[in-house]
């Protein structure tokens, strides 16, 4: 009877409701122009291993008023999280989880970004498109910044997704928008 009693509670451990495995998930957007910003941006969704607290946050980098000033040269800079609509009505490239490790990664880029000295945004140089690449970069993925796509976040984010495909890949990422051709 014990062997019996051993075997059921044995059984229940293994078949009965289990707590969802703790993992973060990046998720890579653009957003192909329009007047409001970041057009390229990422989103964190899940639970940390570590800490089980809930992450729901997206990170993007713009410039903190967008006037013609933009254009001349370096104007203030800021990280900022967008509405769910506007992210809603964006463009999903891939998405993966992160290690705890990871997330800190990401993180850090996030600081460092916001910490910035101003004026911190640069249309040619530090924009929200070389902020995905940062993080995707401190992700260990390759995150070339070719001149001619720094100004074009969809065909950025497609040109990563291109890069890092069999990275991604081995990551079980999940692609959620197809690179054009």
């Amino acid at each position: 009877m014990t062997r019996f009693v051993l075997l059921i509670a044995a059984a229940a451990l293994f078949l009965g409701p289990s707590t969802a495995s703790a993992a973060v998930d990046i998720t890579f957007y653009s957003r192909e122009y329009g007047s409001h910003f970041p057009h390229a941006f990422i989103t964190l969704s899940g639970t940390l291993n570590r800490s089980g607290e809930r992450i729901d946050a997206n990170y993007g980098f713009t410039a903190t008023h967008v006037t013609p000033a933009i254009l001349l040269g370096s104007v203030r800079g800021e990280i900022i999280s967008a509405d769910a609509r506007y992210i809603a009505s964006s463009d999903p490239h891939f998405r993966f989880t992160l290690s705890d490790a990871e997330y800190d990664a990401v993180m850090r880029i996030v600081e460092e970004w916001r910490s910035l000295p101003q004026p911190s945004y640069n249309l040619n140089r530090q924009n929200c498109v070389f902020f995905v690449a940062r993080v995707a970069a401190a992700l260990g993925m390759r995150a070339s910044t070719p001149a001619a796509l720094m100004k074009k976040p969809r065909s950025y984010a497609e040109h990563l997704t291109r890069e890092n495909r069999a990275w991604l890949e081995r990551r079980r990422a999940a692609f959620l928008r197809q690179p054009a051709r």
